[in-house]
């Protein structure tokens, strides 16, 4: 009996620290809430109606309301100012693009003849005096043409430079598609980052030059005699300025259309058909940072390229090496 006295004795002492640690101790995450009775100092918050709703905070669960944008209205300037704006860059044109050349009249009347009726078969209205970039795709000229389109009056040709547009008989590459085709803010261009395919040469110019996107566009197989289509980036862009510029004026790219780095470089500092680009940049950050900071947007600028065939129509030739061509 003594012994089990002895035994319990230290048992007890045990239990009576244990139980004055634990009333001086808070409740952690193990512990049950009935263990010990909360004290006067420390009240348990009731507990909330699972059912109730909960509380909201208005300041933070409202949306945001976007500030409206404010899209400005395209320049427009009278026949006489666009004719002045078009003279004076006839001039910068001659001094800052190589191989520009004004035309002889046939070949302007052409030029404009031709884009009128593109133009008037797509149901396209110049409702301001706007350049439009006139593309000639027959393999003999392969050549451009800014003009300045007037709403009510005759049309007035800049002049232009060398182009090259899609070849034929050679499989993957394609004939460019005839028409007309806007330069919208529906799509995003960019610029070439100047790197080198397997034979060292950059497709789409130095670094820096300007690509215009003109969206997924319809064209005829280069490389199939029987007028066999497929869907191609139609794009506007430089080409490399020491292996393949001197070959502008002939037929070479694969659909797109190139042109010289000086003409690039002159297009994309003066917006020549950036008019919708400017308009966007007004409130859209990539279009801005695309644009260049130093550029000159003139007040005649337009969207539309249209590309004419002056010739007999180009037809596709057949490949005979096609089926050793690897894609490019």
């Amino acid at each position: 009996m003594w012994q089990i006295a002895r035994l319990t004795q230290p048992f007890a002492k045990a239990f009576a620290v244990t139980v004055l640690v634990s009333a001086a101790l808070p409740l952690n995450a193990c512990a049950h809430p009935d263990a010990i009775e909360p004290s006067a100092a420390q009240p348990v918050p009731p507990i909330s109606d699972p059912t109730a709703t909960p509380a909201s905070n208005p300041p933070t669960d409202a949306a945001p309301i976007p500030s409206p944008v404010v899209i400005p209205p395209l320049p427009v300037v009278s026949d006489g100012e666009a004719r002045e704006e078009a003279a004076a860059l006839v001039l910068k044109m001659r001094q800052q693009i190589k191989r520009f050349t004004t035309y002889t009249p046939e070949h302007r009347a052409r030029f404009i003849a031709l884009a009128q009726t593109e133009i008037q078969a797509a149901g396209t209205v110049i409702d301001r005096p706007q350049l439009i970039m006139i593309v000639d795709r027959n393999e003999n000229v392969q050549r451009m043409d800014y003009v300045l389109a007037l709403p009510d009056a005759p049309w007035v040709s800049l002049g232009g430079s060398p182009v090259s547009t899609g070849n034929t008989g050679r499989k993957y590459y394609y004939i460019t598609p005839t028409g007309v085709f806007q330069n919208s803010a529906d799509r995003l261009g960019y610029r070439a980052e100047g790197t080198k395919n397997k034979n060292g040469i950059m497709g789409i110019g130095a670094k820096g030059s300007r690509v215009w996107d003109l969206g997924w566009q319809t064209a005829t197989k280069g490389w199939l005699p029987k007028h066999e289509t497929g869907q191609i980036r139609l794009e506007i862009h430089a080409t490399d300025p020491h292996f393949l510029e001197w070959r502008l004026g002939h037929p070479a790219s694969e659909g797109c259309i190139r042109i010289p780095a000086t003409m690039n470089h002159f297009m994309d500092h003066y917006g020549l058909i950036d008019v919708l680009y400017e308009q966007a940049a007004s409130y859209d950050t990539r279009f801005r940072a695309l644009l260049p900071k130093d550029r000159e947007p003139v007040k005649i600028a337009g969207d539309l390229i249209v590309v004419v065939d002056s010739g007999p129509q180009t037809e596709p030739k057949i490949d005979p090496l096609a089926d050793k061509r690897q894609i490019p």
